[in-house]
């Protein structure tokens, strides 16, 4: 990750937004991250969108405090038409990643929400689904006082194959 964070100028939207075409270029051989152009032009494509609402709302920050937490579906679609990559799966990591109060869908997060008897498909991406997965998590959050992304990671670790320190440890690359 700090290979990416240098490559990309600390993904400081107006420093990203100074960069002639040949800084992009260059960044498709760049050993220290993953060489996708796609991957790249999205970086740049959102450093735009982020500078186009912080603009709007005066950061991007209070953009996102002022989206009704209740509301997670209604923000990933805000992601997915205004951002670049932001659709889907995507969407969700990029707001659990700053900081944001919200779910994730992983495999088996989804799958404990099934075995509470929520009625959704086993990779739920459609809107009818989400709102499904959003109104139980919300109604737990109520109920509980839990933040969202507390009862998600509960979730996802509530079912599925459960790991040794260990072995977890090797995937964080810990030894």
């Amino acid at each position: 990750w700090p290979g990416f964070e240098e490559a990309f100028l600390g993904f400081v939207p107006q420093a990203l937004l100074f960069q002639p075409d040949e800084f992009w270029h260059d960044l498709a051989r760049d050993s220290r991250i993953v060489k996708n152009p796609q991957k790249i032009k999205s970086v740049r494509e959102n450093a735009a969108f982020v500078a186009a609402v912080a603009k709007e709302h005066g950061s991007f920050g209070k953009f996102l405090g002022a989206w009704p937490a209740e509301d997670q579906t209604g923000l990933l679609d805000a992601l997915a038409k205004r951002g670049s990559r932001l659709g889907g799966k995507t969407g969700q990591y990029f707001l659990r990643f700053i900081g944001y109060d919200g779910f994730v869908t992983s495999r088996d997060m989804v799958a404990a929400m099934r075995d509470a008897g929520v009625d959704v498909a086993a990779d739920p991406t459609s809107k009818g689904d989400l709102k499904k997965i959003e109104a139980q998590v919300n109604a737990w959050a109520k109920e509980t006082g839990l933040p969202r992304t507390h009862i998600s990671r509960i979730l996802a670790m509530s079912v599925g194959e459960n790991y040794p320190v260990e072995k977890l440890q090797g995937y964080m690359g810990d030894e």
